[in-house]
């Protein structure tokens, strides 16, 4: 006679949830990131998530600067950046210009895994930098969290030069070439309307280029070449980055004068007064025909 057999759940399926994600956990030995369930869980930006996660993840030494970030990520510049500015104003991001010990002055970037929380004495990382300055605040409802070292994850990124205060010209005494660039923005792309603040703001940097010798051609297409399809915030932000990080490079000038052509000089033809180009004077080439067909007949 067959056992009996019974239609109840196990017990083992008794505690599961009806809804809602199951984790299915495998323990991890190798190539994996820790972080907190506050950073993992932070409400608001996707990206800035993501972005943080993909920082905590790599070794130290990796650049982290926007341009490099977008080589990553499928997003553009204004949400990378943005992102950046969050964790900063978060506290789990720190960027300081510091001077090494060959004098260079080079941008380094400190990322927290707690904000405010102390290295871990036994993590084989960098020494501890000094003090760090309190994040910047974003808005009335940006978190301010004062950080005092660095976690394990300390990423150093090189930067083009130390940024000096920024003082603004009177939109009257900056370069006329220079607000003339930036007003004819708008003529290649409609977004890019700018207040005189803004041109304020920007001339010295486009008056700097022209001075290098660069075309205003050339920086309006720098300008304005592979801007994303919507603006999250005035364009003024992305055209100061591109004008103070991705310098454009002045176009190599020829050594040596290029060769003008030759010139042929005009002559009259001494058969029919043509006008005709020759190194000789002569006969033009209808004149010398008829002279060919007349001594072959």
């Amino acid at each position: 006679m067959a056992d009996p057999q019974s239609n109840a759940p196990s017990r083992a399926d008794a505690g599961a949830p009806t809804s809602g994600v199951i984790h299915v956990r495998t323990r991890l030995m190798a190539d994996f990131t820790v972080i907190s369930n506050a950073l993992a869980q932070r409400r608001g930006s996707a990206v800035t998530v993501g972005v943080a996660a993909y920082i905590s993840s790599l070794p130290d030494g990796t650049p982290v600067t926007i341009p490099a970030l977008c080589e990553h990520f499928s997003e553009g510049e204004i949400l990378i950046s943005r992102a950046l500015r969050e964790l900063e104003a978060a506290g789990y991001l720190e960027r300081r210009r510091e001077r090494t010990s060959t004098g260079h002055v080079r941008t380094r970037t400190y990322f927290y895994d707690v904000p405010g929380g102390d290295p871990d004495p036994d993590a084989d990382g960098p020494p501890e930098p000094p003090k760090p300055r309190r994040p910047r605040k974003q808005g009335p409802a940006a978190a301010v969290t004062p950080a005092s070292a660095p976690a394990e994850e300390t990423v150093a990124a090189p930067a083009p030069a130390p940024a000096e205060t920024e003082v603004l010209v009177p939109l009257a005494d900056a370069d006329p070439r220079a607000v003339a660039l930036l007003a004819g923005l708008r003529r290649v792309d409609p977004r890019l309307i700018l207040s005189a603040q803004e041109t304020a703001r920007l001339a010295p940097a486009v008056a700097r280029w022209l001075a290098a010798g660069l075309l205003p051609t050339h920086i309006t297409d720098h300008l304005t070449a592979r801007l994303p399809d919507r603006f999250l915030t005035r364009p003024v932000g992305i055209l100061a980055y591109r004008l103070k990080e991705t310098p454009l490079l002045v176009p190599a000038r020829s050594a040596e004068p290029s060769a003008r052509p030759v010139v042929v000089p005009m002559r009259n033809c001494d058969g029919c007064d043509r006008g005709f180009r020759s190194a000789e004077p002569g006969r033009c080439r209808g004149c010398r025909a008829e002279e060919q067909l007349r001594a072959a007949g």
